[in-house]
């Protein structure tokens, strides 16, 4: 008996080490708190404040990854106030949910706006025959709907220079969102005969705006107050964005306060500054995400521990609808072999694949491709590169958002000793939109 307890004291002990070691410094930093701190707090999920809002277990670090220029240490490229953007740990999450805290977030190159709901309002004007302001309360009182939907920056692409899966596709997530069809809301202000697009603008200190097609306004857009269950969170948008299935992320306006229905698309900062070029490729009927998907487990910076049966795992997701087929090749893409879908396939949505594999010890170089509804096939890096006219160099010394959606396949090499690197042979220059 004495000595079961010295073992699980022993157990105990080395547990309480072992917690200390996970909290790094930067999921400290992100937190607010200190490594001594983390070290010392075990949280008690018997306390009240457990109670009232949940706490996730101690030995769950996982958090957010923070990137590029937008970084607090970094030179500013925009005014104060100011917040690093951060991607999605893809490698560490399961299922197809994007845990809200854990959803990817781009610059915010004027801070989040501190919000009041009770004040804030939607003005919806323009070619309508009753222009009309609603409020919060007003919103939450018409007809809803609750919708799951993925959300990606066009900054995704696979990168020959990234380490993880977080690196190549980590900005992006997938939600339930809870609002009012936009829909909704046109039919209630009535639409005049020249009315082809709407301007969406921000509350935000850059008032950003984007153009979207009356089409897709009416189709399956949302003024989105809820996410996961829960109210917008600020870095989200709260209290009201807009969602736009599909659609590059930055459609997706956050903190939205204004819609305006007009006959004809406005240029904003972004469209000027990025996003067009003289390539018809790259022009405005250009929206939807084509089919992608990645391998999120054994990705890179992972390890396999041993010989014989693993799950070779990731997601899936098409801008163009649901996904029909995910296949996975071990040899580079020599061969193929179809994957199980696990769980509901929604369109538009994050879909989870699985494939069983037995691993021999050799190398390996493991790959997924996404067949969508509309028989689009992911393409290859050789075949993006071939679409666009552009050497392998000249693919990736170009910004993302000039090249519409890059969604080549993404490549894991397993190694003899078990470790996952990255696929794609290397390249001299790595061009990022937010690097």
């Amino acid at each position: 008996m004495k000595r079961t307890n010295r073992d699980r004291r022993r157990f105990l002990k080395q547990g309480a080490a072992v917690a200390g070691l996970v909290a790094t410094p930067q999921a400290l930093e992100l937190a607010g708190g200190s490594a001594a701190a983390a070290a010392q707090t075990v949280v008690d999920h018997n306390a009240l404040e457990s109670v009232l809002y949940g706490k996730r277990s101690r030995f769950v670090t996982t958090t957010r990854e923070v990137e590029g220029r937008s970084h607090s240490e970094q030179t500013l490229i925009r005014p104060h106030p100011h917040r690093p953007s951060a991607r999605t740990p893809l490698a560490e999450l399961t299922g197809t949910i994007t845990p809200t805290p854990l959803h990817f977030t781009t610059q915010h190159h004027y801070g989040i706006p501190d919000i009041n709901p009770d004040e804030h309002t939607l003005r919806v004007e323009g070619l309508v025959d009753r222009p009309l302001v609603f409020t919060m309360d007003e919103l939450r009182r018409l007809p809803f709907v609750s919708r799951v939907y993925f959300l990606e920056c066009v900054g995704n692409r696979p990168n020959p220079r990234a380490e993880t899966v977080t690196g190549t596709h980590g900005r992006m997530g997938c939600s339930e969102w809870t609002g009012v069809p936009l829909s909704v809301l046109l039919d209630e202000v009535g639409l005049r005969d020249a009315a082809s697009w709407i301007v969406a603008e921000a509350a935000d200190g850059g008032k950003h705006t984007k153009s979207i097609p009356l089409g897709k306004a009416l189709d399956d857009v949302l003024v989105a107050y809820g996410q996961n269950g829960e109210p917008v969170r600020p870095d989200h948008g709260y209290p009201l964005r807009l969602v736009v299935p599909g659609f590059e992320g930055i459609y997706n306006v956050k903190w939205l306060k204004r819609i305006k229905v007009v006959d004809q698309p406005y240029l904003s900062f972004q469209e000027h500054s990025r996003f067009l070029t003289p390539n018809p490729k790259t022009q405005r009927d250009a929206y939807d995400f084509g089919p992608n998907s990645v391998i999120t487990q054994p990705s890179g910076g992972q390890e396999l521990q041993a010989h014989g049966a693993h799950v070779i795992s990731g997601l899936a997701w098409s801008g163009s609808g649901a996904v029909r087929k995910v296949e996975v090749s071990t040899d580079g893409g020599a061969t193929y072999r179809e994957a199980e879908l696990a769980g509901p396939v929604l369109p538009k949505a994050h879909t989870r694949f699985y494939l069983p594999w037995r691993w021999n010890g050799e190398e390996a170089v493991l790959q997924s491709r996404c067949l969508d509804e509309r028989d689009q096939l992911q393409p290859t890096e050789a075949e993006y590169a071939r679409y666009w006219n552009l050497t392998r160099g000249q693919l990736y010394g170009t910004v993302q958002s000039q090249l519409g959606h890059c969604n080549w396949i993404q490549p894991w090499k397993v190694g003899r000793d078990g470790k996952v690197t990255n696929g794609l042979e290397p390249v001299d220059v790595v061009v990022d939109v937010h690097a």
